[in-house]
């Protein structure tokens, strides 16, 4: 017996555990299908064979695992559209995840089976009736997302219905499928304007975003259907989602700079004058800085930018700053915005610049739009800080980052004057690095920085230079007073009212900074480091007197020509155009040196058979002037024939006007400007555009199929009739604060403040028809409650009134209704007046 129960034990046990298996492998398998998602996309033969198999089996669970598979093959990019038919089967199961993979098959494939895609229309205007919201906000969703033309109607019926849905999630999905259809078929602009009225109207703020959103999309122009919803639309901006809070913000900023009139800025006579709807919309969106959507942080601060007078600007700096520590991504977008507003109002994130210092982690584009707001936000205080900030980022290895460092450095000379001589000392040692970058961007603030401090007339400030070489000229004659000037008349400067130790301290250093990057010419690689070079020599290469080697030109200058013409075929052509010129330069300064003529001959004959047609044509410019100005070089060694060829042709009467030296100097040396690349006070860039962020003045923000930009309006001077914004949701409102204040100030003023002797009761009239209409006079509070205790001590039935408590009640009504009366009469005076030494209350 025990042996046959055992073994029946056993049995069942098995039994039991092999059901226990199936039961775990049946509740895994779906685990397993949303776990191992690797498996869908292995597009094996034998697997995507039985997908049309799966699709037409009667188990939910093979259709998930075939559309899971078609979903994968359309994220590869693969055709599906041999299963179309088969999907479409499927459009009406009642599984809802197995629909939505339907749904979402359809919008990718209805495009290219438009015909196919007809056949599940049907379904889902039938789905538009289904119980639930979700099952109508899908179908509308997919039925809309049918880009097929001839459907625009059908869709169009189905749009108008559900604008009128009472689930506020399919209006939502009603406004989306507005924008769609028109996309589709612009033929029902105006139907869709009406659906948008009716939209427009909504209370619910789920779907309000959405469709400010497709009004914009659909009639940017017409802001003029926004005038009664406007306060509407600012009293319900902290409910709307984020990315609807958003596009409301960006409407509503157009809005009221096309509708509302520009702030008065406040004058010492009167007040700053603002709109009170401008001051609403302020007011409601100021509490979105604390959002911990970036976008929507972004977008008020925008809105201030734009909109708010300057007192209120302040409120920008503490949320964008915020944004700074997010994430990377919005810390780009952050700087961009923030670079903006810093250069129009610096006084904003002055005191906050240590937070905007580059770190070593920081992205490329980052560290260049940091490196330009701690540029923008430099002043006489704290230049000292940034300068040697933008020393150690011009060491990194980036070398836009280092470039942008240096640039940075000459602007700093530039900003703060004080601060020139320590930006000259930090460029000068940069010239000394072994990186290309740093001494080619060294060079080039250098030149700038140098031809800004020659040019300057900062020793008297009544002085006018006309010329850079005359005002150079002059410097270096007042600079050597022992040096007999031998310069033409027409270039003599000695008018200029310069004393010796004033011109010293000036010109010395420059000049100085020349001759060492002359002398290092072999050293600087970079064809505009090495032009910018070549550019300063033949500028201010002259030195007025006779103690030099070549008479009128500095010792240095000669030299560098000659190794630029010994490396003129392999230059760049920036420099071969810069080494022409130098070569012109010398030889008009020195018109008699036989060896620079022949130089700048054997240039000139180099460029007449270059391969860079600009500098061919160079040449033959610089010929041609120089025919008149220097006497002796056609004639000097031409093998060539070149000048007697010049002279039959200037005898032949070939039209033609030949220059003096005065005129030729004047050509190649006046003009000159010596001024460093100021940075713009504003960028042309409006805030929430792409182009802000890329940087590139190339992208702007366009709608997707019409190429209309969308800029910022200007202001109106004078706004539009302020009535044409009331609507039928201020009155309520505005009585009900009214009632509300009134409320208010009485319940203030008689709390707990005793009645003079001769104020007048409060008498309050019972609004209810239990009222006997038969009284004859009234009684006071202590009347009734001694009334009330006295009619409770009478027996229950009787009727009828004690005489001393002067009521005559001949309503016939029974004790209990009386006692149920007497209470909420208690009742009432109780909560009008719970202390009887108050004020004397008469019912």
């Amino acid at each position: 017996m025990d042996g046959i129960n055992l073994n029946a034990l056993s049995e069942n046990a098995t039994r039991l555990g092999m059901r226990i298996q199936e039961t775990i492998a049946e509740h895994t398998r779906d685990l397993s299908l949303t776990r191992g998602g690797s498996s869908l996309f292995d597009m094996a033969d034998d697997k995507t064979k039985n997908i049309t198999k799966q699709l037409e089996s009667s188990s939910d669970r093979e259709k998930l695992d075939a559309m899971k598979r078609l979903i994968a093959l359309i994220s590869k990019n693969r055709p599906v559209s041999s299963y179309f038919p088969a999907v479409v089967k499927n459009v009406a199961s009642p599984n809802l995840e197995l629909r939505k993979l339907v749904y979402i098959y359809l919008l990718r494939c209805a495009p290219s089976e438009p015909d196919l895609a007809l056949l599940s229309i049907n379904t889902f205007q039938r789905d538009l009736a289904d119980p639930s919201p979700l099952i109508r906000a899908m179908a509308l969703r997919v039925l809309s997302g049918i880009r097929v033309p001839t459907v625009a109607t059908i869709v169009l019926m189905a749009v108008r219905k559900s604008a009128a849905d009472p689930s506020p999630y399919v209006r939502k999905a009603a406004a989306l499928a507005v924008m769609k259809v028109y996309k589709l078929d612009q033929a029902h602009h105006q139907t869709l304007l009406d659906i948008m009225t009716t939209l427009l109207r909504d209370r619910s703020p789920l779907s309000l975003g959405t469709a400010v959103l497709a009004l914009d999309t659909i009639a940017p122009s017409r802001l003029d259907l926004l005038h009664v919803h406007f306060r509407r639309l600012c009293r319900a901006l902290p409910d709307i989602d984020a990315w609807g809070q958003v596009d409301v913000l960006r409407v509503l900023v157009r809005y009221a700079r096309t509708m509302l009139p520009k702030p008065v800025p406040a004058s010492e006579r009167q007040e700053e004058e603002v709109d009170k709807d401008l001051k609403l919309l302020l007011a409601c969106a100021e509490p979105l800085f604390m959002n911990k959507n970036p976008a929507v942080v972004l977008a008020v601060a925008r809105a201030f930018y734009y909109l708010a007078p300057p007192p209120m600007l302040s409120k920008i700096g503490a949320p964008l700053l915020r944004l700074l520590s997010v994430s990377r991504e919005v810390e780009r977008v952050a700087l961009a915005y923030l670079l903006v507003v810093a250069r129009s109002h610096p006084a904003l994130f002055i005191t906050s610049h240590n937070r905007l210092l580059v770190r070593v982690d920081d992205a490329e584009q980052v560290k260049r739009t940091k490196i330009s707001v701690l540029l923008a936000l430099c002043t006489v205080d704290n230049h000292q800080t940034l300068l040697r900030e933008f020393v150690d980022y011009a060491q990194d290895t980036d070398d836009s980052v280092a470039g942008d460092a240096i640039h940075a450095i000459g602007r700093i000379a530039s900003l703060v004057p004080s601060s020139t001589s320590q930006c000259l000392t930090a460029l000068m040692g940069m010239i000394n690095s072994k990186q290309d970058i740093i001494v080619s961007n060294a060079v080039l603030v250098l030149k700038s920085l140098v031809q800004h401090q020659l040019l300057t007339p900062s020793c008297n400030p009544t002085t006018t230079l006309a010329t850079s070489l005359s005002s150079q000229q002059a410097l270096l004659t007042s600079s050597i007073p022992s040096l007999t000037p031998s310069i033409p008349t027409s270039l003599s400067a000695a008018h200029l009212p310069f004393t010796s130790s004033e011109s010293t301290s000036i010109v010395q250093a420059p000049l100085s900074i020349i001759a060492q990057l002359a002398r290092r010419i072999d050293d600087i690689r970079h064809p505009h480091a090495r032009a910018c070079v070549l550019w300063l020599v033949g500028q201010y290469g002259s030195v007025p007197g006779t103690g030099t080697t070549v008479e009128g030109v500095a010792d240095w200058a000669p030299d560098v020509l000659r190794k630029a013409a010994r490396s003129f075929n392999t230059e760049a052509s920036i420099v071969k155009l810069q080494t022409l010129t130098l070569a012109a330069k010398l030889i008009l300064l020195a018109p008699t040196h036989r060896t620079l003529i022949l130089l700048a001959q054997h240039v000139l004959t180099l460029a007449r058979y270059d391969e860079d047609w600009d500098v061919r044509d160079r040449a033959r410019m610089l010929r041609a002037l120089l025919v008149g100005a220097v006497a002796d070089f056609m004639s000097s060694n031409d093998e060539e024939g070149l000048g007697e060829n010049w002279n039959k042709k200037e005898h032949a009467g070939r039209p033609g006007v030949v220059l003096r030296r005065e005129q030729v100097t004047r050509v190649l040396f006046e003009g000159k400007s010596g001024t460093i690349g100021e940075e713009p006070v504003a960028d042309s860039r409006p805030l929430g555009t792409l182009s802000l962020v890329m940087e590139s003045e190339s992208l702007h923000l366009h709608d997707d199929d019409d190429e209309t930009v969308i800029d910022l309006p200007e202001w109106l001077e004078q706004g539009i009739d302020p009535a044409l914004r009331d609507s039928d949701d201020d009155a309520p409102q505005a009585a009900l604060s009214s009632t509300a204040q009134a409320i208010s100030s009485q319940a203030i003023s008689s709390q707990h403040v005793p009645t003079p002797a001769g104020s007048t009761p409060v008498v309050l009239t019972p609004a209810g028809g239990s009222t006997p209409k038969d009284t004859k006079d009234w009684r006071d509070l202590n009347k009734f409650y001694a009334s009330e205790s006295e009619s409770e001590s009478e027996d229950e039935g009787e009727e009828g009134v004690e005489e001393g408590s002067g009521i005559d009640d001949d309503s016939g009504e029974d004790e209990e209704t009386s006692e149920d009366e007497g209470d909420e009469e208690d009742e009432r005076v109780a909560e009008h007046d719970p202390s009887p030494s108050h004020e004397k209350t008469v019912l």
